[in-house]
């Protein structure tokens, strides 16, 4: 989501610095209109005085007419010049306030990021501590205890049978007779008694 929020910022960036280029670049052409009427206005000026100076009067006012004309395009480009300067200023204003904010975002950003991280190290760490006091690790280890104890009692059984042999097992039904001879003579000797 803050990420999301970081590129809104750009893209608005990116269109507000497109805007001020937009807008410089108009300020030029305004600035070069301006210069090539007050250029011509200049030169039909020269004209008019051409032409006084040679005594035709006609041209003098055609060319004045013209100088004339030139001048209020000027002065209209020279007024439409200032109006573009200002609005390039404001601008230019602007992006750098957008600038700014979107360097703070970044910088926010990466605290925001940073914060989080944090608080999930911080949870995690506090699970496992809720799960060691409650004694879930105990009640593991005691599992885990019972389960190698089983399988230490199998293998103890497995290896008595496969190492138990035939004259072993001969053995084991002697001693039985021989347990079972006694236990009767005990109760025997009880009755007696």
């Amino acid at each position: 989501m803050i990420k999301q929020l970081i590129l809104d910022m750009e893209n608005q960036f990116i269109q507000v610095k497109t805007q001020v280029a937009v807008a410089i670049a108009d300020h030029h052409v305004l600035e070069q209109k301006e210069k090539e009427n007050a250029r011509l206005s200049s030169e039909w000026m020269r004209k008019a005085e051409l032409a006084v100076q040679k005594e035709h009067d006609d041209l003098a006012r055609a060319a004045l007419e013209r100088y004339q004309n030139y001048q209020r395009l000027a002065q209209s480009f020279k007024e439409q010049v200032a109006d573009q300067a200002e609005q390039v200023e404001s601008l230019k204003e602007a992006l750098r306030k957008l600038e700014h904010k979107l360097t703070e975002a970044r910088a926010k950003s990466q605290i925001l990021i940073a914060q989080h991280r944090r608080s999930r190290s911080v949870s995690k760490a506090r699970d496992a501590q809720i799960a060691l006091t409650q004694g879930h690790s105990n009640f593991a280890f005691e599992r885990m205890q019972d389960k190698v104890a089983q399988q230490s009692a199998v293998a103890h059984a497995k290896t008595q049978i496969a190492t138990e042999t035939l004259e072993d097992r001969f053995a084991a039904l002697e001693r039985n007779d021989e347990i079972e001879a006694l236990l009767t003579e005990i109760k025997s000797r009880r009755r007696a008694s």
